[in-house]
């Protein structure tokens, strides 16, 4: 029986995992090794640790769990249901485990546009959070990919980090008063499908269009929707909120007792110094859980 099991050993995940055992808790990390942020080069805005590799920095959280005895496995968690006072959690290798809390930290898949040539590109020059790669494409020309509302905010937002911006409705209508707002501040708008992103080696070099002329650029981001990245929190009953993310308190508990999620599968500012830090809280509150159990009135 263990105290916790983690499910999913990204910055959430880890940062949990680390503070538990420290916290001396018998904590399991359970991971199956396809993170976020695996097509990245380099992961920023996380001080002291700014351009690193994310497999890099998850290495080195991995080695600082070992003085912890926090016991690690590459194996995805199939199934988890509850079991007496705790959950019972199923491997996709057919072993069992159980722990008296549950830490979800699975994060969340984006949805990649479904645009020739664009995955090729993701991670090198086509990407989703300009926060965390704006700043390597300041002042280069830079395309928006997007529908609706979003696609023209992200448009509008790209502006802080160059001047040279379109946005990219592949195929969908913009309103006329944003086609205005995006003229006013020097956004052009292409609404002709996209036939594929020409590339070399994943470095963009041009988008080309069914009818429209190609459009010569260096990067762009892309607004999508996404799912979660495992299906255990719906299934133990968790309630989720209006952007299909789980409802989650303040120190990352569930309306399910004893189930806890932090990091992108819970909130809305999905940037790993955030992850690793609702993974500590989530850690916080279920040592203080546990020591309720423990300690006498």
């Amino acid at each position: 029986m263990f105290d916790v099991i983690v499910v999913g050993g990204g910055p959430a995940g880890l940062s949990a995992a680390l503070m538990l055992g420290r916290c001396r808790r018998k904590v399991l990390l359970c991971d199956e090794g396809k993170p976020r942020n695996r097509h990245s080069h380099a992961l920023h805005g996380y001080l002291t640790r700014d351009g690193i590799e994310p497999s890099e920095l998850n290495a080195i959280g991995r080695r600082e769990l070992e003085k912890y005895d926090v016991a690690c496995r590459a194996v995805h968690v199939a199934a988890a249901d509850q079991a007496g006072e705790g959950f019972r959690v199923t491997f996709a290798d057919g072993e069992v485990d159980h722990s008296k809390y549950l830490l979800i930290a699975t994060g969340v898949v984006d949805d990649i546009p479904k645009v020739a040539g664009l995955r090729e590109c993701y991670g090198r020059s086509v990407f989703h959070c300009p926060y965390c790669d704006g700043w390597e494409r300041r002042d280069q020309r830079i395309a928006a990919l997007g529908r609706g509302k979003s696609g023209v905010l992200l448009a509008l937002s790209l502006r802080t980090w160059s001047s040279r911006v379109v946005l990219l409705t592949d195929g969908a209508r913009v309103q006329e008063n944003s086609l205005a707002r995006l003229a006013r501040n020097g956004i052009g708008a292409v609404t002709d499908r996209i036939s594929r992103f020409v590339h070399d080696e994943g470095q963009l070099s041009a988008v080309e269009f069914d009818s429209h002329e190609a459009l010569e650029l260096d990067a762009v981001f892309f607004t999508a929707t996404q799912h979660s990245r495992c299906d255990i929190a719906e299934i133990l009953g968790c309630a989720f909120n209006r952007k299909g993310t789980v409802d989650t308190g303040t120190l990352s508990e569930t309306n399910v007792p004893g189930v806890f999620v932090a990091g992108d599968a819970s909130r809305d500012a999905q940037f790993v110094v955030v992850a690793a830090a609702e993974g500590v809280k989530a850690a916080l509150a279920i040592n203080q859980a546990l020591q309720r159990e423990e300690l006498r009135p």
